[in-house]
C-alpha cells in the first residue's frame, strides 16, 4: 500500500511538472503579434524583439507589429492571419494604445478575449503579455491576469511593466530602446523554454 501510494505521488509529481505545450518545431513559425512594442517602434527591423527571439531561438518570428494599433483592430487583423496562414505558437501583446486613448476597458478585455479564442480555435498555443495602466508606477492592468485565468493562458504580467520603469530602456515615455527590445526578447525566450515551446 505504502509503495503504490509513493508510485502514485511519483506519478503526479511529474504530471504536473510537464510543461504545458509541445516543442515548436525547427521549421515552426511563431506569430508575435501586437502593436509598436512588436513592431520596434524607431529601431531597426533587426533589433525589434522578434528579430531578436528568432536569433535566440532559431525559430522562424512573423513581426505582425502594428504600430499605434488598437485591439478592436487587431481582432480583425488576427483573425484574418490566422485564418490564412498557420502558425505554431501566437505572442500576444496589445492594449495599450487602448489604454493610452482611453477607449473602454470592457471592450478592451472583450476584444482580447476573442483574440485569445481565435487562436485557441486554429489549436495556437498562445503567451499573453500584460500592459501597465497610466498610473505613475505602471503596474500591469488588472484585466490581463483574468483573462490569463479565464482562458488558461500564460502570462507575462510584469514584464512590460518592469522595463518601463528603467530609462536605460527606454527610447521615449512609452518604447522601447534597442536595449529594451534585446531584454524583452531574452526573457519571452526564457519563459517559452519553460513553457516546454524550445
Amino acid at each position: 500500500m505504502r509503495l503504490l501510494t509513493v508510485l502514485l505521488t511519483c506519478f503526479f509529481l511529474v504530471a504536473c511538472s510537464k510543461a504545458p505545450y509541445t516543442k515548436i518545431p525547427a521549421t515552426g513559425t511563431i506569430l508575435a503579434f501586437g502593436d509598436s512594442l512588436t513592431y520596434g517602434y524607431n529601431v531597426q527591423p533587426e533589433h525589434s524583439y522578434p528579430s531578436v527571439l528568432a536569433r535566440l531561438s532559431g525559430r522562424n518570428v512573423v513581426n505582425a507589429g502594428v504600430s499605434g494599433e488598437v485591439t478592436a483592430d487587431g481582432l480583425e487583423r488576427l483573425t484574418e492571419l490566422l485564418n490564412d496562414n498557420h502558425y505554431d505558437f501566437l505572442i500576444l501583446l496589445e492594449g495599450g494604445n487602448d489604454i493610452l486613448q482611453n477607449l473602454s476597458q470592457v471592450q478592451l478585455k472583450d476584444n482580447l478575449a476573442r483574440m485569445i479564442e481565435v487562436a485557441q480555435e486554429h489549436n495556437v498555443p498562445v503567451l499573453l503579455l500584460a500592459v501597465p495602466t497610466k498610473n505613475l508606477l505602471a503596474p500591469p492592468a488588472a484585466l490581463y491576469q483574468e483573462l490569463a485565468d479565464t482562458h488558461k493562458v500564460p502570462l507575462m504580467n510584469h514584464l512590460i511593466s518592469r522595463l518601463m520603469k528603467q530609462s536605460k530602456y527606454k527610447l521615449d515615455t512609452v518604447h522601447f530602446n534597442e536595449a529594451g527590445y534585446e531584454e524583452m526578447a531574452g526573457e519571452i525566450y526564457r519563459e517559452m523554454k519553460k513553457l516546454g515551446a524550445f
